[in-house]
């Protein structure tokens, strides 16, 4: 690795070489050295600046193009580069997905080295943009600038929008955002202007001053909409001005409701949510189901997609009328709930208390009687007497997070040896590394990606094991 390299140097004319982890390229050095660099695409020509050094790569910037690659479109987001989502709009959708499949096949194949037959082609998002049912933004008094605004007193420094990547402190405002349906726009710059206009408070995180602190936005398709504004004080004065307004300008919204946080941090964990008007919820529907959605509850954010993927999961583990089930991280018990109709009883297993308090309540609300959720630790709840109260499963689905399954989970699995299990992730390195450890047992019959967010380098695996 060529250790002559500095901060702010810059180099001159790279070709930006393939796409990278976390949304970022790859280019090298004359010597070899790997350099990430985000929003290019390979095939660019660029100068590029070092920013950071370890020991075995370089982070960079591109602060010149001489030659733009043919893989790349116009974003549609006049926020691209600066906000830290949507970090792939300047890549087509077409070759998103392609570099997608090719992330799965690596992780499981090239990396993992798993004996695979197939992978299936990836199921692309049925919209590029507007798929996202939930978002959350951020008010702050101290907007990030940009260069044309510093130095001018006369700007407006309060804003509403999201997180500037690495800046706890810094907002980026926005007027537009294409990941949720319009009506998020017409809310939150409303919300914002009436605010401005009668001089509330907009939050300050580093003096933790300010009314204004979060506004949450969900929307269902349904039709119905949730908006949650938490506030940092009990200012009910300025509270119930604005929740009036806000009631009276959309009155399409049929869950208005409010929050007093005053913790150090943005969640609403131990934080009680107050309903102004209309329901405390929004529905949801999964052909013939109904999912309450609470403002604290999980749901996937793309409700399309996540159909889609619950109706592969159901394709691929062929449930029959005797089918005894685990469904292991199973969170609200959505996919539970889904399959519940197609097995003679599943077993939901959640850490969260809360999401199985959802998951029982949208199992009555669906008159679904053979769907059980325990809470508690997987890794402690599966165990031999778990089993032997449950009896042992003919399938399992796991859906864990990004980290993957605890290692006792997996020698759990190797210890009952159910005949299907389907590995549901949003991590295939992970995910990868679970399977090589039951690759003995098991013989992976079928991978099916699914694409649940455009624009990001983020990708769900879905991988089918039989005991072999």
């Amino acid at each position: 690795m060529n250790t002559s390299l500095r901060y702010n140097d810059i180099l001159t004319n790279i070709t930006i070489a393939d796409m990278a982890a976390e949304g970022k390229c790859i280019a090298k050095t004359e010597d070899g050295a790997v350099i990430f660099v985000p929003h290019t695409a390979p095939g660019d020509v660029a100068d590029i600046k070092i920013l950071k050094k370890d020991k075995k790569y370089y982070e960079g910037v591109a602060v010149h193009f001489h030659h733009y690659s043919p893989q790349r479109t116009s974003p549609a987001c006049t926020h691209f580069g600066t906000c830290g989502g949507c970090k792939w709009q300047h890549i087509p959708y077409d070759v998103q997905i392609a570099y997608k499949q090719r992330q799965v096949h690596d992780a499981l194949v090239r990396i993992g080295n798993l004996k695979i037959h197939e992978i299936m082609p990836i199921i692309g998002s049925k919209s590029a943009y507007y798929y996202r049912n939930k978002l959350e933004f951020t008010f702050t008094n101290q907007r990030w600038l940009h260069i044309d605004d510093m130095g001018n007193d006369n700007v407006e420094k309060r804003g509403l929008g999201f997180h500037i990547p690495g800046r706890f402190d810094k907002v980026l405002d926005l007027e537009q955002c294409h990941l949720q349906v319009p009506v998020s726009d017409s809310i939150r710059n409303e919300i914002k202007k009436f605010a401005i206009a009668h001089n509330i408070s907009f939050y300050d995180a580093r003096a933790r001053s300010g009314l204004l602190r979060i506004l949450m936005i969900r929307t269902g398709t349904t039709g119905e909409v949730m908006v949650l504004i938490q506030f940092h004080m009990p200012d009910y004065e300025h509270i119930n001005k604005l929740l009036d307004y806000v009631r009276a300008q959309f009155p399409t919204i049929t869950s208005l409701l409010y929050a007093i946080n005053t913790k150090a941090n943005d969640t609403l964990e131990g934080v009680e949510v107050h309903t102004h008007s209309g329901k405390s919820y929004i529905m949801e529907k999964l052909e013939n189901l109904h999912f309450k959605i609470s403002p604290k509850s999980f749901f996937q954010t793309n409700t399309s997609q996540a159909h889609i993927l619950y109706q592969k999961v159901r394709e691929l583990a062929q449930l029959s009328a005797h089918d005894t089930v685990y469904d292991l991280y199973t969170g609200t018990g959505t996919i539970a709930i889904f399959l519940a109709q197609y097995c003679k009883k599943i077993i939901g297993i959640e850490y969260v208390p809360a999401a199985v308090a959802d998951a029982d309540e949208n199992a009555t609300l669906n008159s679904i009687r053979n769907a059980t959720f325990v809470a508690g630790d997987i890794a402690k709840v599966l165990n031999d007497d778990f089993v032997a109260h449950h009896g042992i499963p003919d399938v399992v689905i796991t859906d864990p997070p990004r980290a993957g399954m605890h290692a006792y989970v997996v020698e759990m699995l190797l210890k009952i040896l159910p005949p299907v299990i389907i590995y549901v992730s949003c991590n295939p390195a992970t995910q990868a590394r679970d399977l090589a450890m039951m690759s003995d047992k098991y013989e992976i019959v079928a991978v099916q990606p699914v694409d649940m967010f455009p624009h990001t380098h983020h990708v769900e695996s879905v991988v089918k094991l039989k005991l072999s």
